[in-house]
């Protein structure tokens, strides 16, 4: 028994499927490319991203958003999710509410980093404390 089949050719003003499954995918690339710039200069946080779940976000892996924040490698978003614990590879439209709020509540908490290193003006205002003290240029007070 042979079986035979048939294509039929698009409607007309529709385009073929694989023709506009490929510009959803453009459109998806670009509107993640444009979320991740946002993040990375600071003008959203990943936190609300986690929380609100736009629909660009979605299908994001929780290691790709938090990697578009400035200074987030690998290393340092593994340790994080390590933390929580949540694997790399969970898209971010698949967390459930108690771990979308525990990674805002923990992107939210200072870091012991921050708390304990001074910042680049503090040490220059340390710096030039010690300076005055010690009365030489150059050299600094024991």
């Amino acid at each position: 028994m042979t079986t035979a089949t048939i294509t039929l050719p698009p409607r007309k003003g529709e385009q073929p499927q694989h023709l506009a499954a490929l510009e959803r995918a453009n459109e998806v690339r670009l509107a993640r490319a444009e979320l991740k710039r946002r993040i990375g200069t600071g003008e959203t946080n990943v936190s609300r991203i986690v929380l609100s779940t736009p629909p660009e976000a979605a299908g994001m892996t929780v290691a790709d958003l938090l990697m578009a924040q400035k200074r987030w490698g690998r290393t340092r978003t593994r340790k994080f999710l390590l933390g929580i614990p949540i694997t790399e590879t969970k898209t971010v439209g698949s967390l459930t509410e108690r771990q979308r709020n525990a990674i805002a509540k923990a992107l939210e908490a200072p870091t012991e980093a921050s708390t304990t290193t001074p910042s680049r003006e503090e040490r220059i205002e340390a710096f030039a404390a010690q300076m005055q003290r010690s009365g030489e240029p150059g050299r600094t007070a024991s």
